[in-house]
């Protein structure tokens, strides 16, 4: 299992079988070319209840969720996750 919390203070779990998944990477092989994906990659990797904790945290004032953002955070959780393999 992977622990941890982002920069922006998100914590988070990732199971062995979330990261195991081929679909998985399947998803972030084309999630650059097809940005549409990212939501199924977030779902993929965090599951429902932790995709909604992500969401709320990322939320603006006016309500919104920034892409950026949201791309930032799981890009820093699958470098956590390199870090630890090495």
């Amino acid at each position: 299992m992977l622990k941890g919390k982002t920069g922006s203070g998100f914590e988070y779990e990732v199971t062995d079988a979330a990261m195991n998944n081929y679909e998985l990477v399947e998803v972030l092989a084309e999630v650059d070319t097809n940005p549409l994906l990212l939501p199924r990659l977030v779902k993929m990797l965090l599951g429902d209840e932790q995709n909604k904790r992500l969401m709320d945290h990322l939320r603006t004032k006016d309500g919104n969720v920034p892409i950026d953002a949201v791309s930032a955070e799981i890009m820093e959780i699958f470098q956590s996750g390199q870090a630890k393999n090495s």
